[in-house]
């Protein structure tokens, strides 16, 4: 699927493909020597990365890319957009290489991190407060249905990102802790305990520096993961010394998970311990990025290649915070738009602020059609560029949908639709032999409108009286609608009399002449081409709404 794309993807200017890049170039110059990159540089620049990889077996391991998850609570917008954006730079990527150097996507779930708060939205609290302290795999599972809320929430994770059929491996932190994944890379930071406080301490308070330790032991009395000192350190045993919670000193390994590492070193060691080549975060993390990267090197490690994206705003630029419940939720957008049309607002832009509010969703819906009907008319190169190539990794539909959301969203309002089978009787017959099933994401889009208009144009809905000179309009429209046959459904022929109405009677801008078309007929300010509207409603029921407005 994404061989033979290299010469273009070289040249593809969507920020995907600029990570790509900067992804292959890092690479190259940690895997290969001078003389081996120079020649390995040439082999895929000229299309044949297979046999860079062949000549090369550094080339043939795997390039990892990571995602992480916090599972305290449940998955959200947030890591919907990680890792929508991570799998358009590994689909990037392995269009730059002609998909001959492997690569894996890691989603990770810091699941033996302490519970330190209990979530405000479940209703069986108690457990969660009984085990606050505790790695989230050992916290009891408030629902029920799995070993620990750890369980719980990554199983929601997996099936949110299966649902959207991300292609991803999932690896959980207490796993890699217990099972001896980290083992290595934790002794080595025990050997540079000092290093790493070094690169730490300058960025704590006066209180905070007197007590941090990169380590937090588990308590083997209460089982909490603890901020305490570490009050000596074994290299050649592989152990530390704390404080317990009952006042005794306790020795134990910092590694079979008998301990956790602060989320920066822990972060650092991830990167070393699995070889991440590739991480993005948000922009609030950049100071944390740093002093990870500045960790990863004392492990020996290289920091992975990334960026950091711009936060969400809500409608009033504040930042969203799930606290205060502002902005939207993954829920939210689901309801009333496209997955699609959310991977395609995530493409857009990522090192931009952007507003994440309801009035988003029709545009970035309506955006994200526009860019698949353009697709099959582009040349090569421009695909490439299209949002929806990433959306789709390389593999947009074949066809998308004939109707706008906007127009949709108007032909509900003036149907006074209820449900899909009514705005279907429309559908049919505009677009001969459409149905549900030979339509999908139009049927899917005559669900969402349905919702939208329900709960955000139907409430704000405010009917106007023309004034003289725009009733003389309307009633020149009415008069021509009716001189057209009645069963056209030419929308351009339709357009053109509006436009032609709006010019006779001296409408300028001529914007003012739909906007006051819309605000009589339709009960807001603006809306889709009337002509496709008029072509979709019928001439005879166009007719009778414009008589019925006029009253």
């Amino acid at each position: 699927m994404f061989e033979g794309l290299s010469p273009l993807a070289r040249d593809a200017r969507s920020w995907p493909f600029e990570q790509a890049r900067a992804l292959l170039a890092r690479i190259l110059r940690l895997r290969l020597s001078d003389a081996e990159r120079d020649l390995a540089s040439v082999l895929i620049h000229s299309g044949k990365a297979d046999e860079a990889v062949k000549t090369f077996p550094a080339l043939a391991r795997p390039v990892i890319l990571e995602t992480g998850y916090g599972p305290s609570g449940l998955p959200h917008l947030g890591t919907f957009g990680e890792v929508a954006r991570t799998t358009m730079v590994r689909s990037a990527f392995r269009a730059l290489t002609d998909d001959a150097i492997p690569t894996r996507l890691i989603a990770f779930s810091d699941d033996m991190d302490g519970l330190r708060k209990v979530p405000d939205n479940i209703e069986n609290k108690q457990p969660l407060i009984e085990d606050l302290g505790k790695p989230l795999t050992v916290v009891r599972d408030p629902f029920g249905t799995h070993d620990s809320f750890g369980a719980h929430n990554n199983a929601r994770l997996r099936a949110f990102l299966d649902g959207f059929g991300f292609d991803y491996e999932f690896v959980s932190s207490t796993e890699c802790y217990k099972g001896g994944r980290f083992d290595a890379t934790l002794l080595t930071a025990l050997e540079r305990f000092d290093a790493i406080q070094k690169v730490m301490l300058p960025t704590l308070g006066e209180e905070r520096r007197a007590s941090y330790s990169p380590f937090l032991p588990i308590s083997p009395s209460t089982g909490k993961v603890l901020q305490v000192p570490t009050l000596e350190r074994n290299v050649e045993k592989g152990t530390i010394v704390f404080q317990d919670e009952d006042g005794s000193k306790v020795e134990v390994p910092v590694t079979g998970g008998h301990v956790k590492m602060q989320w920066k070193p822990d972060w650092a060691m991830r990167w070393t311990a699995l070889g991440v080549d590739y991480e993005m975060s948000g922009k609030d993390l950049i100071d944390s990025v740093k002093a990870s990267a500045q960790i990863c090197k004392t492990l020996g490690g290289a920091p992975p290649e990334g960026f950091n994206y711009e936060l969400f705003l809500d409608e009033n630029s504040q930042k969203i915070s799930k606290s205060k419940g502002n902005g939207l939720s993954m829920e939210d957008w689901l309801r009333y738009g496209a997955p699609e049309s959310l991977s395609y607002y995530m493409f857009q832009s990522p090192k931009s602020a952007k507003k994440l509010y309801f009035d988003v969703i029709p545009k970035a819906t309506d955006e994200y059609l526009q860019q698949l009907d353009a697709y099959p008319r582009q040349e090569a190169a421009k695909q490439l560029d299209n949002p929806v190539w990433h959306v789709h990794s390389g593999r947009p539909p074949q066809y998308g949908s004939p109707v706008s959301f906007s127009l949709m969203l108007n032909l509900v309002s003036a149907a006074n639709a209820s449900d899909k089978a009514i705005l279907w009787g429309f559908l049919s017959r505009y677009i001969p032999g459409a149905t549900p099933e030979s339509q999908p994401l139009l049927d899917r889009l005559a669900g969402y409108a349905i919702n939208y208009y329900d709960d955000f144009v139907k409430p704000t809905k405010a009917f106007r009286a023309p004034d003289d000179k725009e009733r003389a309009a309307i009633l020149d429209l009415l008069a021509r609608l009716k001189a057209l046959p009645s069963d056209c459904q030419d929308a351009e022929l339709i357009q053109n009399e509006v436009f032609a109405v709006g010019k006779d009677h001296g409408f300028d801008p001529l914007r003012a002449w739909f906007q006051a078309l819309y605000e009589v007929l339709l009960g807001q300010s603006q809306g889709p081409r009337f002509g496709s509207f008029a072509a979709i409603f019928g001439l005879d029921r166009t007719t009778a709404l414009i008589e019925e407005k006029l009253g």
